[in-house]
């Protein structure tokens, strides 16, 4: 691999999927190689010791602007290209395509040979509006490879990039350490910590936020609990949308069987999910097709766990997901399909131990950290 340069606003400690697919890539290519250029988390005191701490954790270097947000402007690309001939990089790798692949010309211009984007899911979003189509085009246009999650995000995106562009895109998803997220992860321990041991649970563990569904999922417990009077839904996670979760468990009545754990450090999140029978996150489309999932590593992550899984139909979400072998994919926002799939599952442990056995056998096939961080030396 050459030498290379990331350019990222996406990056720990800032917290988020993208930030992880990044690190986990990072990690996995030889440290004497890389160069990490990234916004700056958070201001204030705070923010900074706990960037610094992590900064200075990580085996190759880490270099922060002082912004929180960086965009393609003259100041930030000059920067890039600074580094860029700095620390003799040839390669680029833009940790999201968009707007940051903007650069592209210049640092093709500073000396870089080979640049690679990784768009997510709102580039899918840009590639519906006319304005920042055209820009998704010249971010084609400027780079030698786009990659995508999955079907659905190449199918949008390439719709907006010439022909040679979309030609060019290579598959390049996040992946799962199977090491880490596994059957015996610890989940009985906080199963047995939250009072949940003689309990049947349903866990979903995400951002709380609109699109994840997680209001589907406690619109759903009525009919659950219906029919299994004990279960109860563990939701893990923290994020804008917790106040009106919890507001909406005690309109529906089903306060004493939903748990809410608010933020979980990452080190405990693999126990979490291990404290599930069935994990589900009924995912939707909101705003004409602008806030989408791009994938769902969450499901994989469940999978690698042992446990089945139900997912919600919006964007690439059903990539994760093998329906009717790992789990089920359910129309995103219905809590009468998602409280039909989950009691099935509750009430079969031989269905249960089938789907998850499977879903850890695909994690290890596909979705392995190590085999995809080698696709990526190749694209650089």
């Amino acid at each position: 691999m050459d030498k290379t340069l990331i350019v990222t606003n996406d990056f720990p400690p800032r917290p988020g999927g993208i930030q992880a697919f990044l690190h986990n890539m990072a990690l996995r290519v030889d440290p004497g190689q890389l160069v990490v250029y990234a916004s700056t988390w958070k201001r204030g005191a705070e923010g900074a010791a706990a960037t610094a701490a992590f900064d200075a954790e990580q085996p190759f270097t880490v270099v922060r602007d002082r912004t929180t947000m960086l965009l393609p402007t003259p100041r930030v690309t000059r920067r890039a290209a600074q580094l860029l001939r700095e620390h003799g990089c040839s390669s680029v790798w833009f940790g999201a395509a968009a707007p940051l692949g903007l650069m592209a010309p210049a640092l093709r211009r500073a000396g870089a040979r080979r640049i690679v984007a990784t768009t997510h899911g709102h580039e899918a979003g840009w590639a519906q509006l006319p304005a920042s189509r055209q820009l998704l085009r010249r971010i084609g246009e400027g780079t030698d490879t786009i990659t995508y999650l999955g079907e659905y995000t190449r199918s949008r995106i390439a719709a907006a990039l010439t022909p040679r562009a979309a030609g060019r895109m290579v598959q390049l998803p996040p992946g799962v350490d199977e090491k880490t997220f596994h059957p015996a992860s610890g989940g009985d321990r906080v199963r047995a910590r939250l009072g949940l041991s003689d309990r049947p649970v349903v866990v979903c563990v995400s951002r709380l936020v609109p699109r994840k569904g997680q209001d589907t999922l406690i619109l759903a417990m009525p009919a659950i609990l219906a029919r299994v009077p004990d279960a109860v839904l563990l939701i893990v996670g923290g994020g804008p949308y917790a106040g009106e979760l919890r507001k909406l468990a005690a309109e529906t009545g089903v306060t004493d069987s939903v748990r809410f754990t608010g933020p979980v450090p990452w080190e405990e999140l693999p126990a979490h999910y291990g404290a599930g029978d069935v994990f589900a996150m009924p995912c939707r489309t909101r705003r004409g097709g602008l806030d989408v999932e791009g994938l769902g590593i969450v499901y994989l992550e469940a999978s690698a766990t042992g446990l089945p899984v139900v997912a919600g139909d919006s964007g690439g979400a059903p990539d994760a997901v093998l329906d009717g072998e790992t789990g089920w994919v359910v129309r995103g926002g219905s809590a009468e399909e998602s409280a039909d799939r989950i009691v099935t599952l509750l009430g079969d442990p031989e269905l249960r131990r089938r789907m998850g056995e499977r879903g850890r056998a695909w994690v290890e096939e596909k979705w392995r950290w190590d085999l995809l961080a080698e696709k990526l030396k190749e694209l650089l």
